[in-house]
């Protein structure tokens, strides 16, 4: 079988980190700039950045509906930080004219881990992820602060001042976290990712 194709939305972010992780993975991964960009892949992931800026530019490369119509479509999406609050059905403390992709049945809150003094690493257990704890890194990361029925949480802080809040979920094909893993060389979020491609194929 052929590897999947997976896009990487080029307009913001960790781009060529997460490019690299979906390679090691597996994947034939490319940046998604253009609407005929978007045509030519499986999947896509919406790398972290700022999420307000994200949206301004979704709609100045022409991007939104393209993107919503794959998504209403089934094709699977992963997004980091700032693309955990692009797929967002509702996001508190965004800006007013902030819009998503409104894929997963969850409240967000956008910064909600604080500014970026107050980043930090931590150990989160991932449903699904075997061989122990991924090492998360959150960078001015949101959490979830509510989710639908039909949304699975994969993975919550354990320990400290943020114990019990909810940084990794997934609805059907659509997977979230608060966090970076494309920053930690630890391949196997992405390889999860790229299995949930495959099978929707």
């Amino acid at each position: 079988m052929t590897a999947p194709v997976i896009g990487v939305l080029a307009l913001q972010g960790d781009v060529r980190e997460h490019v690299a992780a979906l390679t090691a993975a597996g994947a034939q991964a490319r940046p998604v700039r253009r609407p005929a960009e978007l045509d030519a892949v499986d999947g896509l992931v919406i790398p972290g950045g700022e999420s307000t800026t994200i949206s301004k530019l979704v709609d100045i490369f022409e991007l939104r509906d393209p993107i919503d119509k794959r998504i209403a479509d089934g094709m699977p999406v992963y997004g980091s930080c700032a693309g955990m609050i692009m797929l967002a059905a509702e996001v508190l403390d965004g800006r007013p004219d902030q819009r998503g992709f409104d894929g997963i049945a969850m409240t967000v809150r956008r910064n909600a881990f604080g500014r970026q003094v107050d980043s930090f690493e931590a150990p989160v257990e991932i449903t699904g992820i075997p061989g122990g704890p991924l090492h998360a890194v959150f960078i001015r990361a949101p959490w979830v602060e509510r989710v639908g029925e039909n949304v699975e949480v994969l993975g919550m802080v354990s320990d400290g001042p943020a114990s019990g809040r909810i940084v990794a979920v997934r609805q059907h094909n659509l997977l979230a976290t608060s966090f970076h893993p494309e920053l930690t060389g630890d391949p196997r979020l992405h390889a999860y990712f790229v299995d949930l491609v495959r099978t929707a194929r």
